[in-house]
């Protein structure tokens, strides 16, 4: 067999054209006799039919949108598809008139989306039976993905993020929802993580902690506590040794004229207004201690 050295056409050397170096035309196959059958010619196995709502991003009675199953290298690639099991010749004058009214929709839908410049629209059918036709986004300014490559641009480029490419979805359903139909595309939610350590600025009361004027976690304020309801304790029954109206030993000497109070053992107890904290009741006992 020998070589072919065809010459390449033309638009292997068009800007649009995504590979380069040394390339060669493929031997022409010779035709065959009877083409085989597409996927789906029988509508009892055509995936089309069989593929629930919930796979779509978007459906109404008679038309469904569906999106790859993953990102790829375009802003947006979608599918509409008919309901019913029906290609682009055998349609009925009502749907054929609705498939220009979708085409545009759908069309304008995706251009709205942020960074898409032009949206390609192709119908292939040699491998699937029903009809569906493809919505490709070109991204805003990637002049070099103008033409008729954009298709295979799609399987070269980098991966779009999952999260634009959820959003996108999102925007393009809820766009055509507008008009009717039901959307069941959703953007992506977003992932709350808690940062591990806070860093604040130290304030007066950080400074006060660190002085030891203001407790800083919860065993100091029920350390505190107890402290407080001794010092009452104290203040008012005498010390083991000491003769009744003198102060306990470490406590300050009182007036003569100073009212004792008599200790109430805590329990419940109904305030009217907000609760004092235990900084202020501190602040209480001390005033009344130290009254002249």
């Amino acid at each position: 067999m020998s070589e072919n050295t065809a010459p390449l056409p033309d638009f292997t050397r068009w800007p649009s054209f995504p590979f380069e170096g040394d390339m060669r035309v493929k031997k022409l196959a010779p035709p065959v006799e009877v083409e085989p059958p597409r996927s789906g010619e029988d509508g009892s196995d055509c995936v089309a039919c069989r593929t629930p709502d919930d796979a779509y991003i978007w459906v109404s009675d008679r038309w469904r949108v569906r999106a790859m199953d993953r990102p790829t290298g375009l802003p947006m690639v979608l599918i509409l598809e008919c309901r019913s099991h029906l290609d682009l010749g055998d349609l009925p004058n009502m749907l054929a008139a609705e498939l220009g009214v979708m085409t545009v929709r759908l069309e304008r839908a995706i251009r709205s989306l942020d960074g898409v410049a032009r949206v390609h629209v192709n119908r292939w059918g040699d491998g699937s039976a029903h009809l569906h036709m493809w919505f490709l986004a070109r991204p805003y300014g990637r002049l070099q993905l103008r033409g008729t490559f954009l298709s295979l641009w799609d399987d070269i480029l980098p991966v779009i993020p999952e999260a634009q490419w959820r959003e996108n979805l999102a925007l393009v359903a809820a766009w055509l929802a507008d008009f009717g139909g039901k959307a069941n595309a959703e953007p992506a939610h977003i992932a709350w993580e808690s940062p591990a350590t806070l860093d604040v600025p130290m304030g007066d009361a950080e400074e006060d902690r660190e002085e030891g004027r203001r407790p800083a976690t919860l065993g100091d304020v029920q350390a505190a506590a107890p402290l407080a309801d001794s010092w009452v304790r104290h203040s008012d029954s005498p010390a083991a040794g000491s003769q009744p109206g003198s102060p306990a030993p470490g406590m300050p000497a009182a007036s003569a004229n100073a009212t004792s109070i008599p200790y109430q053992p805590t329990g419940p107890r109904t305030v009217n207004g907000p609760v004092p904290s235990l900084s202020s009741v501190i602040g209480d006992i001390e005033e009344v201690d130290h009254t002249p």
